[in-house]
């Protein structure tokens, strides 16, 4: 028997890949399949099930393209109510794959149909829990989700998923591994750990969730405590992970078209497509396409895309470095955003070349901020860090504007005042002055290296550090 974990850093996601004897099964797939079929190529297996533990809102499942390469029986737990073929298992039903069996133990709460899947080994011993987002290390799956499906409060889930904790998962035997759908950093839980599996006992000796003595009205408070609205992209994923989607290959082809400077210019003015610029922010800040969104590969780049481009049907055109330009449409389409319609052929050096316009952000260096506030004590200064991360500790003079809530952030902006923006590390930070930059605010600095690069200069009054809450 062979299990592997798949783990995608940028989504915080971990797929499953488990073989026994010639059969597979995939649990939770990404987009892109190739990797499970190289996998199952390279052992001489058949792919035999596609387990989903749950209609996904954070990316878009594999499931389907899966299915149509493999002939893998796509399965989903009891509640579940697919567009497509699909086996909805019965709560306990077993599924054999060569020498070892899953039991699918269904476990309500985060949404309605969640399910997770306990492997039982040859012998027939409880191995592992492939818990989906009913349960995660350090943290269970949000209950807010699904209200509106399920025509549930988030009270009234949390509830669900209490009952599921304690009457399906938590009677397991304790040296069970626990095998989650995330880790820290996903949108789906709040206090989520970086490690990406553990045994169910130590969880039940450290999982707040998990604690022996907690009622329900305490289960109740404490997860729904902190939860901040979830990402606007987080229902049309839901949806295309029930109703289907194009074939990741027609999106790959599609959006890895390359468009010459000319060609990518009419393109933009022609279909009102959003011009995503995804290089590293400082590079980015020396020169770009007018009217370009920097959103850099390099950091939590598809959370960040769904969080602030509200419709997945939003044609894009994209600009990266030279080689990357595959991986950008791969990453787009892991959360659902198909209509790329091409990359910048050349990139900017291209762009310039072609003697085409470009726009800059200032970006300067914390020492530099810090002699400008010498001479201008009242230029307003914003930090974009979320509000956890702010009220955690900021710099005296700085306001809080979320990344998160752009467009109510931006109304705090003066236009007509140079105004200085901040985030944690410049990740963020040149996010939000690109975008406000493309609305017309042409007055803002972004500052290097963010709150920690401030910090360390030791030349700025810093408030009192308080320990951060969980808040998302």
């Amino acid at each position: 028997m062979k299990i592997e974990q798949i783990y995608t850093g940028c989504l915080a996601q971990g797929a499953y890949y488990i073989e026994s004897e010639g059969e597979a099964v995939v649990i939770d797939p990404l987009r892109e399949v190739t990797s499970y079929l190289e996998k199952a190529e390279k052992d001489g297996a058949t792919i035999k099930y596609v387990f989903e533990t749950h209609f996904h809102a954070d990316f878009v499942s594999g499931h389907i393209d899966l299915s149509k390469k493999t002939g893998a029986a796509i399965v989903y737990g009891p509640n579940a109510n697919p567009t497509f073929d699909a086996h909805i298992a019965k709560d306990g039903e077993e599924f054999k794959v060569g020498k070892i069996r899953f039991r699918v133990l269904h476990t309500p709460g985060h949404t309605m149909e969640s399910t997770c899947y306990l492997l039982l080994d040859e012998n027939g011993k409880e191995t592992a829990l492939f818990s989906g987002d009913t349960l995660f290390i350090g943290d269970v799956g949000r209950p807010d989700l699904a209200q509106k499906a399920a025509h549930m409060t988030q009270e009234q889930l949390a509830e669900t998923l209490f009952d599921s904790l304690r009457n399906k998962v938590m009677t397991l035997s304790d040296d069970v591994i626990v095998y989650p759908a995330h880790g820290a950093g996903s949108a789906c839980g709040k206090n989520m750990s970086k490690e990406t599996f553990d045994t169910l006992g130590h969880q039940k000796a450290t999982n707040y969730a998990l604690r022996a003595d907690m009622t329900k009205a305490e289960f109740v408070k404490e997860v729904t405590t902190g939860l901040m609205p979830p990402p606007a992209y987080f229902p049309l994923n839901v949806a295309l992970n029930k109703q289907g989607y194009d074939s990741i290959d027609d999106v790959m082809k599609r959006g890895t078209q390359p468009l010459s400077p000319r060609a990518f210019e009419a393109a933009a003015n022609e279909t009102g497509a959003l011009i995503l610029d995804t290089r590293d922010p400082q590079v980015f800040a020396k020169g770009f396409v007018p009217n370009a969104i920097n959103i850099g590969i390099d950091g939590s780049f598809a959370p960040w895309v769904g969080a602030l481009i509200p419709d997945v049907k939003q044609e894009l055109l994209i600009i990266t470095e030279s080689g990357r330009e595959e991986e950008v449409v791969t990453r787009l389409a892991r959360v659902g955003y198909d209509y790329c319609l091409g990359y910048l052929d050349g990139g900017m050096e291209a762009w310039e070349k072609a003697g085409l316009e470009l726009d800059r952000i200032e970006s300067i260096s914390p020492e530099e901020l810090a002699a400008r506030l010498a001479k201008t004590p009242d230029a307003p200064v914003f930090d974009v860090r979320k509000k956890s991360e702010y009220d955690s500790e900021h710099l005296e003079v700085a306001e809080n504007a979320p990344l998160d809530f752009v467009n109510e952030s931006m109304l705090q902006m003066p236009k007509d005042k140079t105004t200085y923006i901040h985030c944690a590390g410049g990740y963020r930070s040149m996010i939000f002055t690109s975008i406000l930059r493309a609305r017309g605010y042409e007055n803002l600095v972004e500052v290097q290296g963010g709150f920690k690069a401030l910090k360390e200069t030791e030349m700025f009054k810093i408030t009192d550090y308080v320990c951060p809450s969980t808040l998302l």
